[in-house]
């Protein structure tokens, strides 16, 4: 029969005594615990009585190791079997105590954070340069045998990326062009140069604004695309299968990507630069009453044929750098549903950091050069 376990705090003979009896179990693991706090610190001098204990458990020892401490505990007169279960209540606690957490410092955690992400960009970039590395050998050896051509992929990876992209490149150029034509005019309308937003819109689009904005909707959209397709082939071990029947995958899948890729961008953005000075010439038109043929003639009289061939000499290297990162990104695809979507995130945020990257290293070199 299971007696409630409980505790007496009483006084005889001028010393203080605890009295802890009956059942010292899981069963009244609550009740006790209720009891030990409203008891409060139990002092060293107190002396502990345990004659009329009855059972004890691993739940009655923690809550005496809590009440007592690890030292007067030990020293309990108790039976040998009770002995024996305390001893290794006593070593399964000094065993597992958990670490004190070490003390913040704010700048030694930037610190760390800092090297963190350094690490990680040089991992990844030692990877990338690697995995483009393996790629140029591979278009290297496929170059000069014709019938090893992927033709058939190159075309459907050519409508992909080019032919399905080609409606919301011109839309989003042509709108973007409209805004940059519409904050000229209304700025430079304050000093009676309005007419100069014509050469606005065409140094912009041709140097800037046409490459960039179809490089970094490629990213988020082909790259993105790349990643998913190779991810989900590797998940399903389509690339070791073809491994196994001793094709090459990057002849297969990356080297067709790479170069719909050399060829859509630099498409793309001639579409890009066409739409984007068509929507200057709209607001133009409508804002400034500058008609299409005198915004053409302005245009052609003051506007370089080198600021075209800025833009076009971006475009293959905006294009082979998204490719790559894209294809790179699904070729490390763990294998499950959650590392396509994290592969997927990094190639994008990867592709339109590197496009931004080499925007501005190439805007320093044609400065260089009076381009």
């Amino acid at each position: 029969m299971q007696q409630n376990g409980y505790i007496h705090f009483n006084k005889a003979e001028g010393r203080d005594y605890l009295t802890l009896g009956g059942d010292w179990t899981v069963a009244h693991y609550m009740d006790l615990k209720e009891q030990l706090a409203n008891l409060g610190d139990i002092p060293e001098s107190v002396t502990c009585n345990v004659e009329l204990m009855k059972k004890l458990d691993t739940a009655g020892v923690q809550l005496l190791y809590r009440a007592l401490g690890e030292q007067r505990l030990s020293q309990l007169p108790l039976t040998e079997q009770q002995r024996n279960l305390v001893d290794t209540v006593i070593n399964a606690c000094s065993n597992h105590e958990p670490p004190l957490p070490p003390k913040s410092n704010g700048f030694v955690q930037i610190l760390e954070r800092i090297g963190i992400f350094s690490s990680d960009l040089y991992l990844k970039q030692r990877d990338l340069l690697g995995f483009m590395g393996a790629t140029l050998q591979s278009a290297a050896h496929v170059i000069g045998r014709p019938s090893r051509w992927r033709v058939t992929a190159f075309v459907a990876q050519l409508e992909e990326t080019g032919l399905n992209a080609l409606p919301i490149v011109a839309l989003l150029t042509f709108l973007v062009g409209a805004v940059v034509a519409f904050l000229g005019a209304t700025i430079l309308s304050n000093f009676g140069a309005s007419i100069y937003t014509i050469n606005l819109v065409g140094f912009s689009f041709l140097r800037e604004f046409a490459v960039l904005l179809t490089a970094i909707m490629l990213a988020g959209r082909t790259a993105s695309a790349f990643t998913a397709q190779l991810g989900s082939m590797k998940a399903n071990e389509e690339i070791d299968a073809l491994r196994a029947q001793g094709l090459n995958p990057l002849e297969l899948l990356v080297l067709p990507r790479v170069l719909a890729m050399l060829v859509s961008l630099p498409a793309l953005t001639l579409v890009a630069m066409a739409s984007g000075i068509g929507g200057g010439m709209v607001i133009s038109a409508l804002t400034l009453d500058i008609s299409p043929a005198l915004f053409l003639h302005i245009f052609e009289r003051d506007t370089g044929i080198n600021h075209f061939w800025v833009g076009m000499i971006k475009a293959p290297v905006f294009a082979f750098v998204i490719a790559i990162i894209g294809c790179n990104e699904g070729f490390k695809v763990s294998g499950s549903a959650q590392s396509v979507g994290e592969h997927t995130t990094s190639s994008v945020v990867q592709s339109i950091f590197m496009v931004i990257l080499f925007d501005a290293l190439f805007a320093l070199l044609f400065m260089e050069i009076n381009w």
